[in-house]
């Protein structure tokens, strides 16, 4: 009974209860990461730029332009949701399809776009939306080398699965580049609070 007391009133269970009160769903109340309800993200991952999907053709004709976060985020209402990678299970049979099959109900909640963002290059995000059939609903981009899941703290190796350093799983409410809200899945295989559905109801 003793253990079962202090369990319960454990430093961890309280902060799980913050984080519930303060509307913060799944992981996200995890000491390691950067980014929080409130972040402005852009001054957060300062000098980032990400890759939007394209072919490689389109790469080379753009000279492998990139796309400042500031130009994705401020003076726009965005959802965004990363993912450990292009072409696994989850995130291509789960993840993505929550938000592809709802995408009518983040428009009529006047959300200016809906964004996939995953440590890849921008080639592999572009075949993979297609091969989701998602490219026409929700913008890919590729964080080639991590640089903004690091920078927000929400990075992940995942060498066990030989995908090497990747991101967590997650998902983000953001206007004029502030997050408002924000879900962290437990682990980079779970998909309990960072689906579509959930931050549909969480604007």
């Amino acid at each position: 009974m003793a253990s079962a007391i202090l369990k319960r009133t454990s430093p961890t269970c309280l902060l799980k209860s913050m984080a519930g009160s303060l509307g913060i769903i799944g992981g996200s109340w995890r000491s390691y990461a950067k980014v929080a309800v409130g972040t402005d993200i852009v001054s957060a991952a300062p000098g980032v730029s990400l890759q939007k999907s394209r072919t490689w053709d389109e790469g080379v004709s753009s000279k492998f332009s990139t796309t400042p976060l500031k130009d994705i985020f401020k003076g726009k209402k965005v959802v965004i949701f990363g993912l450990p990678g292009a072409y696994t299970g989850v995130c291509s049979q789960q993840h993505v399809p929550s938000y592809k099959n709802i995408i009518d109900k983040f428009k009529a909640k006047g959300i200016d776009s809906v964004i996939c963002v995953a440590v890849n290059d921008p080639y592999t995000m572009h075949a993979w939306a297609e091969k989701v059939q998602a490219k026409d609903a929700i913008e890919f981009y590729g964080d080639f080398d991590g640089s903004l899941h690091k920078s927000l703290e929400l990075h992940k190796d995942l060498s066990v699965a030989l995908l090497g350093h990747r991101s967590e799983r997650w998902s983000a409410y953001v206007e004029d580049g502030e997050v408002k809200v924000l879900n962290v899945e437990e682990a980079p295989s779970d998909f309990k609070v960072s689906g579509g559905e959930v931050i549909l109801g969480q604007i």
